[in-house]
Parts: structure tokens; C-alpha cells; sequence
């Protein structure tokens, strides 16, 4: 058997391989059928990940908040409804798969996630960089969060997300691209 704790505890300290067989490899007793079982019938909140983390992050203004997208591989699947064909870094290309875009804390040497969001937008109708906006604006206004520095790629570095990030007085690195002009 599988708690909800347990499962948010193994996401919050496994950055690279967080598949359910992983998890049951590392749980006494539980076979990777107890963890596909689990993850059918209950779901891990954002609000619940954040939960868990908040007692976890050392925040300062000095710390970071970084956000990237992913895409969770299910090119095998035939009926999960927010499977849809789009673009992975990992594979360098096209793959069906859940998208998801996280925002993760880090204060420079631990890394904790504190919120995503399913990137789904034939049921919410949102972009990516809409999700990204709405991350940043809870992560200061809701949960208090005292990072001072926004780290991003490229895709998030529309004019609307840096003019939201300068509004609120934050700093961020970011890659642009050569088409992008920048005005200081």
C-alpha cells in the first residue's frame, strides 16, 4: 500500500526518474501494479505537492524560482485523455505525451517543486506562458514566496512574461532569441 505522502515525498526528492516502477523499487512490499493502482485512483494536487514543500525550501530574496516545461512520455497510450502529440526536448521532437510546466524553488542547492500546472489546452483553452503567469503571480502573492530571481528558457521569454516579472521587481536570466529586440 501507497500513501498520498509517500508518493508527493518520492516526487519532491526524485528530480530524474520518477516512474512508478522507480517508486517501487524503492518502497518495501510495493510492486510497480501497487503504484499504477494508486496513481488510478487518487491524484496529487498542486495545492498538496506545495503543501509538502513549503516545510522543506530555504527562502530568501536571494533564492530562485525556475520554471520549464515537460512532456511525460505515453507514446504506448490509446486512452488517456490528455495524451496529445507535441514537442519534447528529451526526444528532440514530436511524441504523444501529458505536458506539463513546472515552477520549481531552488536556493542554489536544493531543489523542491512548488507548483504545476497540466498543459492541456483543448479542455482550459491556456498556453504555457499563461500558466507560467499564473505560477509566479500565487508563488509571491499566495504562498509568500521571497525568491528574487526567475530562471527560464527561451519559450517563456515572451515581452508580456518579462514585463510581469520586472513589474514585480524581480531579476531573471533567460536565453533570447536572435529575433527578440531588447530596449534597456
Amino acid at each position: 500500500m501507497i500513501t498520498k505522502k509517500q508518493y508527493i515525498e518520492y516526487l519532491l526528492h526524485t528530480p530524474i526518474n520518477y516512474t512508478g516502477t522507480n517508486l517501487a523499487n524503492h518502497l518495501d512490499q510495493v510492486s510497480h501494479d501497487a503504484v499504477s493502482d494508486y496513481l488510478a485512483r487518487e491524484k496529487a494536487t498542486a495545492r498538496q505537492v506545495w503543501e509538502l514543500a513549503r516545510g522543506i525550501i530555504k527562502d530568501d530574496d536571494r533564492s530562485y524560482l525556475i520554471v520549464d516545461d515537460s512532456v511525460q512520455d505515453k507514446r504506448y497510450s490509446r486512452k488517456i485523455e490528455l495524451v496529445k502529440n507535441q514537442y519534447s526536448g528529451a526526444e528532440h521532437g514530436l511524441v504523444n505525451g501529458i505536458g506539463i510546466v513546472n515552477l520549481v524553488h531552488s536556493d542554489g542547492v536544493d531543489y523542491a517543486p512548488i507548483d504545476y500546472r497540466l498543459y492541456a489546452p483543448q479542455q482550459d483553452g491556456k498556453t504555457k506562458n499563461e500558466h507560467f503567469r499564473e505560477m509566479l503571480i500565487a508563488a509571491k502573492s499566495d504562498k509568500g514566496i521571497l525568491a528574487n530571481i526567475m530562471l527560464f528558457d527561451s519559450w517563456y521569454a515572451s515581452s508580456e512574461n518579462l514585463k510581469l516579472i520586472h513589474r514585480m521587481r524581480m531579476e531573471f536570466v533567460t536565453t533570447l532569441k536572435e529575433n527578440r529586440l531588447v530596449s534597456l
